[in-house]
């Protein structure tokens, strides 16, 4: 209960206290007594419930929310110029009255839901696209209004301007600027671009109806039925394109991977290969180096082959049958001739008998 409140209390129970004076006097009278005492007090009742009455009647509160308009047909231009800024104040009484504003921020939503926005329905803003295409677009309007231009406001459009200013110039800046732009840039590229110019070209608006625009928000965009099929088939073809360049890729992966492992193996056999080469030249060389070394020690000892020779005989060999047309490996020994009588075979002439 405010101040306002209490002082039009006390001026009802003044009243009361008046009408029972009133009674108390009557009562006198017929009793036939004297009223000469009783008058002070009903005049003191009466002054006191006219005062409480006017005070009551002439004070305003104005709560922290809240800017008043002193509507006061005695004054020039019938209202105060300046608004009543939050607190107790007072009018006079039966002849000015105040009309309370709302400074605080303020929502107006238009959606498709049923039940999010101001008006029941689809509220949804209808606009057509530089492409042609049909939108729906949810938004809502953050506002407020004024507080140094509330009485301008008032004279204006008084308490009607969210259905003459924010509903009607908020749905006529978005249908224009969303022609401004394709239907794809809306949706993906262009639209914070596009919810700024709205933001700002609302600002514009709004400061000259004497309103704030706090913020702007695009809540969705949706497309006509025949557009979010083609959109829908063309996603479908975007994935399975993507899938197609998956399974190229894939393959294309594979066909490196076997070539890498095909360009390894071939290096590794030029690897090996190269490695028997230069096993089979060192092995040469060394080779070589041995022949080199056994030339040497033959050149020296001549003696040493057949020795070898002899090395690698088995050592029970008595007897070697050595083909009449091949050289000796080393000498053999001399071996002195026996000496055997000769007998001469008789000769016989033919014809002669021996005896």
């Amino acid at each position: 209960m405010n101040i306002s409140s209490i002082v039009q209390v006390l001026a009802g129970l003044s009243w009361m206290i008046v009408l029972a004076a009133i009674v108390l006097a009557g009562l006198t009278v017929a009793r036939g007594g004297k009223v000469g005492g009783m008058v002070p007090l009903v005049i003191g009742a009466v002054v006191l419930a006219v005062v409480l009455n006017l005070v009551g009647a002439g004070l305003v509160v104005i709560e922290p929310q809240e800017h008043g308009v002193v509507i006061a047909p005695l004054s020039p231009g019938g209202v105060r110029l300046e608004p009543l800024k939050p607190g107790l104040h007072w009018i006079i009484p039966f002849a000015e009255r105040v009309e309370k504003y709302p400074i605080s921020r303020q929502s107006y939503t238009m959606s498709s839901a049923t039940g999010e926005g101001q008006v029941t329905g689809d509220d949804s803003v209808k606009a057509r696209t530089k492409d042609g295409q049909e939108i729906f677009i949810d938004a809502s309007v953050i506002y407020s209004a004024d507080p140094l231009k509330v009485v301008a406001l008032h004279i204006a459009w008084q308490s009607r301007y969210e259905d003459a200013i924010v509903r009607p110039l908020a749905r006529g800046i978005i249908r224009d600027l969303a022609s401004q732009y394709g239907v794809e840039e809306i949706v993906s590229s262009k639209r914070v671009e596009m919810e700024q110019l709205i933001t700002d070209e609302m600002t514009k608006k709004f400061a000259e109806n004497n309103l704030i625009l706090v913020d702007f928000l695009v809540r969705n965009v949706a497309f006509s039925e025949q557009y979010a099929q083609a959109v829908e088939q063309k996603q479908i073809a975007e994935q399975q394109a993507q899938q197609a360049e998956l399974v190229v890729e894939q393959k294309r992966q594979e066909a490196e991977q076997a070539r890498q492992v095909a360009q390894g193996q071939a290096d590794a056999a030029v690897i090996a290969a190269k490695g028997a080469a230069e096993a089979r030249l060192i092995q040469a060389e060394a080779e070589a180096k041995s022949l080199a070394l056994i030339a040497a020690a033959l050149k020296d000892n001549p003696d040493l082959i057949q020795y070898t020779y002899v090395q690698k005989l088995g050592g029970n060999v008595q007897v070697m049958l050595v083909p009449s047309n091949s050289p000796y490996l080393f000498n053999l020994p001399e071996v002195p001739a026996a000496t055997a009588p000769v007998t001469s075979a008789p000769t016989t002439e033919p014809g002669t008998t021996t005896p």
